[in-house]
């Protein structure tokens, strides 16, 4: 059967109209602020990038918010901005749901389903979820894809090349053709929504017995290429626990810690979108007790190697191991640090891994206050940068370091305190790169990902 969403010429042309103009419009203004020595207002012109992609669905607009949440990746004035996209974008009406729906289930679609919500329950940057219930009375969640996001991502990716031109013409510290490579791979991962099931099964695997995180059952009958249904899981939003009592809000905080670390430190596997809305907490007896994952579209499988450099940087910075903290930048492929380069990288790393170094109870930004959390750290790594730099950023740590930034950034909504490093250590205590290779192989293999 052909596939009439495919990466057509006319869709990739009708998205360059209608990005092209605006993005490019910005970085003229760039090259002509270098061309003729002018000054630059970047408030102003980082105002008029946010307002270029806001309007859209699809993958620039969730590639504007990577942006602004891995650190020191563009000026400060433009992640400011772009961290104000939201993920939230217009949904689309009845009518066209019902022919997106039949031309993946067919003419008689709705009979499949025992009821089918006209109104969505969430609208994002790639597609829409609506809730349903199934014939035999199970409570779905059906997230449907937006029409020729195929298109929509090549050309999209198109137009963050220039992004990144624009960003490297106003600051060349740092090399991001690794990140670029990077974010096409997981954003056309994302439009896969058989692979999104995949992972999906995966987690079952990972947090068997995890009774702190509730991942989905997965309904293959209702699931195409662009298409999933899941299982619906009750919760309320993370936001709305933030003033419960300090018991509860440790008990999410917890879970999340698990949710993430725990599948990274066995598996080599992390969930790499950390937003807000892709978690709920569900009760019981009216007390928080746990999280509700809900969204698998962007994960990342690491090789057992990188996970091994990551167990012993931590190992290395605690023990002051100067010969371990460098061979784990070096395997993961940082070539040509000096002296200043792996001391700069040694400040970013003891910000990110201060928590789980300390073996004490304490909240996650300790005393910084939540609008400054990394910022020092960040100004000074590039401050070295800037005078020893470029460094190209291996394409691995542009969602690593997202995800923990996110993660971070929900400890501080929740003010949570917690022994964080007790909860790390038990996960990788007899840490085994050897047996992590394996164990990833045996999971990935069993759900069709190997």
């Amino acid at each position: 059967m052909s596939d009439s969403e495919r990466n057509r010429l006319s869709g990739r042309l009708s998205r360059y109209a209608r990005v092209g103009v605006n993005v490019g419009g910005v970085a003229a203004k760039v090259a002509s602020a270098r061309l003729f020595g002018t000054g630059l207002d970047k408030g102003k012109n980082a105002s008029e990038l946010a307002a270029a992609l806001g309007g859209l669905k699809g993958p620039l607009m969730k590639v504007g918010q990577i942006l602004s949440t891995v650190p020191d990746l563009v000026p400060p004035e433009y992640a400011a901005e772009l961290s104000q996209l939201q993920s939230n974008a217009p949904p689309m009406g009845w009518p066209f749901v019902k022919r997106r729906m039949q031309a993946e289930l067919g003419p008689q679609w709705e009979k499949r389903f025992a009821s089918f919500e006209h109104q969505p329950a969430a609208a994002a940057s790639l597609g829409q979820v609506h809730r349903a219930v199934a014939k035999d009375g199970r409570a779905l969640a059906v997230k449907l894809q937006y029409p020729d996001m195929q298109s929509a991502v090549e050309a999209d990716l198109t137009q963050l090349k220039m992004l990144f031109s624009l960003f490297r013409r106003m600051d060349p510290s740092i090399d991001t053709s690794e990140i670029y490579k990077e974010i096409g791979d997981r954003i056309r991962e994302e439009l896969d929504y058989g692979r999104e099931a995949r992972h999906a099964l995966l987690y079952k695997i990972m947090l068997d017995g995890e009774c702190l995180v509730r991942v989905p059952e997965v309904d293959p009958h209702l699931s195409t290429l662009r298409l999933l249904t899941l299982g619906w899981l009750e919760g309320r939003p993370l936001l709305e626990f933030r003033d419960r009592p300090l018991e509860e809000r440790n008990r999410i905080a917890t879970a999340m810690f698990r949710a993430w670390w725990s599948p990274f430190a066995k598996f080599g596997v992390i969930h790499g979108d950390p937003h807000l809305g892709n978690y709920t907490v569900f009760e019981e007896g009216g007390v928080a007790s746990g999280i509700n994952l809900l969204d698998y579209g962007c994960i990342r499988i690491f090789p057992a190697k990188f996970v091994a450099g990551v167990v012993d940087l931590f190992h290395g910075l605690r023990e002051d191991d100067r010969d371990r903290v460098v061979a784990a930048y070096e395997s993961w492929g940082f070539v040509g640090l000096s002296n200043e380069l792996i001391e700069a990288l040694n400040i970013w790393a003891r910000f990110i891994y201060a928590p789980l170094m300390d073996d004490r109870v304490r909240t996650i930004a300790d005393g910084t206050a939540p609008a400054e959390y990394g910022r020092r750290e960040a100004f000074r790594v590039h401050q070295v940068l800037k005078e020893k730099g470029p460094v190209t950023v291996p394409r691995e740590f542009v969602f690593m370091d997202r995800a923990a930034i996110g993660l971070g950034s929900v400890f501080l909504h929740l003010r949570a305190e917690m022994n964080f490093h007790r909860e790390f250590m038990g996960m990788i205590e007899g840490f085994d790169e050897t047996m992590l290779g394996m164990r990833q192989k045996a999971a990935l293999g069993g759900v069709g990902l190997g």
